[in-house]
């Protein structure tokens, strides 16, 4: 079942305008969450604030936000004051401007959201849209007001909807030559190469969502269905003890022996 839009508003470019609703395209809402108890009674445990320095449990009217300038010394911010410098909510994604799609590199990408028409009449406008920028090859760049801070976010077209990518920030990338530049830029030895690219032949398999699955999810599900029906959970085995890699003397008897160990399997 699609998840319920979260946001709506319109999509527009130039003086074309259409109706469109978001959601987002990911959820961790299946995730197996905890709270915690008094283990004698059974109740919930509530969280307080306390003061570091008198031990003392701080009022909720008491509480305000701080930023510090100095060890133990801090700015003081009023909520109302917070709410001064809140950007004003917009309901419009204007694209402004198009990049080709593979001039914006995976790190960059932050949220994903399904975008869709929503409204019969103006899917026309959604599609030429959609369309348009998959026959070009390029995304949509346009602001938007999202968790309360204006993001840039990027729109890509997708099967039949568009998937709106919010974007990091400038200072959340880090420069990856701060930790590539002392690697070596040689080419790798052709006949290792051959190996290699043999290897990756007989080791590649179509996409599958449970490449991606969580086998820590599936273990507390059952374990969860152990406790309910009042049985014990089986004893965790204890995990034999890994052997260090030992340092690679002669790559290339190794990557013969990681072919023929790929094929068997394969077979």
């Amino acid at each position: 079942m699609a998840q319920r839009s979260f946001w709506k508003g319109y999509l527009k470019l130039s003086l074309v305008t259409c109706p469109v609703a978001m959601a987002p395209a990911v959820s961790e809402n299946e995730k197996i969450r905890f709270h915690t108890l008094n283990r004698e009674t059974r109740n919930r445990v509530v969280s307080q604030y306390v003061d570091s320095v008198t031990g003392k449990v701080v009022k909720e009217d008491d509480e305000v936000k701080g930023y510090e300038r100095g060890e133990g010394e801090y700015v003081l911010i009023e909520d109302d004051e917070l709410e001064s410098v809140a950007l004003e909510s917009t309901r419009t994604i204007d694209i402004d401007v198009f990049a080709p799609r593979d001039s914006i590199e995976w790190i960059w990408l932050d949220q994903p959201h399904y975008l869709t028409p929503d409204d019969p009449v103006g899917e026309e406008a959604f599609c030429v849209i959609r369309d348009a920028m998959a026959a070009t090859k390029t995304v949509g760049i346009s602001r938007l007001v999202m968790y309360r801070r204006e993001r840039a976010v990027m729109l890509e077209p997708r099967d039949k909807g568009i998937v709106l990518w919010t974007l990091r920030y400038g200072d959340e990338v880090r420069d990856k030559e701060a930790y590539f530049e002392t690697i070596k830029a040689d080419k790798a030895d052709p006949s290792l190469m051959s190996l290699v690219l043999q290897l990756i032949d007989e080791q590649t398999k179509p996409w599958t969502p449970s490449m991606a699955s969580d086998p820590v999810q599936d273990k507390l599900h059952d374990l969860i269905a152990a406790k309910k029906k009042g049985r014990k959970p089986a004893a965790k085995t204890k995990p034999e003890a890994e052997t260090p890699p030992s340092n690679v003397i002669n790559i290339m008897d190794t990557l013969k022996k990681s072919v023929a160990a790929a094929s068997k399997a394969t077979r």
